[in-house]
């Protein structure tokens, strides 16, 4: 294949509609499998997890999965089931996410915690881990279980990361990357592989369409991280600030606290240690970010990842699903919620 490099398109408003046009028949299908696998005896397992899952998601990762399949032109089946497990592993960490966070709000709805309290949401979280290795085990392949049991760990170990970096204020960029890279990029990593393992491309294709999604997925939370200084709570869904009050070391941050003067990086020390969290203290905090250009740099390094997840790809043919694609990656720079 001839390899075509495509420059990162500047276009006034990217959107995630191509992708979704793309893959909206077999995510029918995929959302028939979420349906069915989220069911149970005890009543309490699919309220608490159709309160997240029905919570108006974005379903970038099983999306992904579909997409990458379109790419490759493969017409069978298998992927539907993946895609769910893939998004069964999402929603598990995100129950988890907001019990450890203490998280009030998501998409704009209360949380699974705050509705149901932490230990129901834990358990159920769990459950829908162990659905997801169920339809690995259902679907046969061993290289599809490696990966996605993989990415499941590698998120793990992400999570733990970034909780023992919370109210680390010499936190390094390079770290910060690191645990991005695990707890965010590594599932958008393997969605997009398993598309070549079903539809048994070379190696080539399937680390192709990893670094196509690892490169997404960083881009993604980088962007996920400037949105939480630079958009109120009715874009965001959440509290805006959450990251501030919380004490996590998310690039914005970082960046404020490297270019910041000695008085400036005293308040950083005083407010990521959970002393100055209140809502002068945030609007500080943001007049510190913008005075150093700290969202615009962190909106900067996410281009500069979606343009890598773009060249990914670019040995692929021209088709609508690489079109797709390529959108998807300016959408996850580019959105504001």
């Amino acid at each position: 294949m001839t390899a075509t490099v495509h420059t990162l398109p500047r276009k006034a408003e990217p959107s995630l509609a191509p992708m979704m046009s793309l893959v909206a028949e077999g995510m029918n299908s995929v959302n028939a499998v979420i349906l069915d696998r989220m069911q149970s005896r005890i009543p309490l397992i699919p309220a608490l997890a159709g309160h997240l899952i029905a919570g108006g998601g974005k379903r970038m990762r099983p999306m992904l999965t579909l997409a990458s399949a379109a790419l490759l032109g493969y017409g069978g089946a298998r992927h539907f089931k993946l895609a769910a497990a893939v998004e069964f592993i999402h929603t598990a960490t995100l129950l988890h996410d907001d019990v450890v966070d203490g998280s009030d709000l998501r998409r704009g709805k209360k949380t699974a915690n705050i509705v149901f309290g932490n230990p129901a949401t834990v358990l159920v979280g769990d459950f829908l881990f162990s659905r997801s290795f169920e339809l690995m085990v259902e679907d046969g392949s061993i290289r599809v279980l490696r990966i996605l049991s993989n990415a499941s760990a590698v998120i793990a170990e992400g999570e733990v990361d970034q909780l023992t970096a919370q109210r680390q204020v010499e936190t390094s960029e390079e770290r910060y990357l690191a645990i991005i890279s695990a707890k965010t990029a590594a599932l958008f990593a393997a969605a997009c592989r398993i598309a070549a393992v079903v539809a048994e491309r070379p190696e080539a294709d399937e680390l192709a369409l990893e670094a196509y999604g690892r490169y997404l997925g960083i881009a993604f939370q980088l962007t996920d991280d400037a949105i939480d200084y630079d958009s109120d709570a009715a874009e965001m869904g959440k509290d805006q600030g959450d990251d501030f009050r919380d004490g996590k070391m998310t690039l914005p941050v970082i960046l404020a606290y490297a270019r910041g003067s000695d008085e400036e990086r005293a308040f950083w020390r005083d407010a990521i240690a959970g002393n100055r969290t209140g809502d002068a203290d945030l609007a500080h905090a943001i007049a510190l970010i913008r005075k150093h250009d700290a969202v615009l740099a962190t909106r900067e390094r996410a281009r500069h990842y979606a343009q890598r997840a773009i060249d990914a790809i670019a040995a692929f043919p021209a088709s609508e699903a690489k079109a797709a694609m390529i959108e998807a990656a300016e959408f996850a720079v580019a959105r504001r919620f």
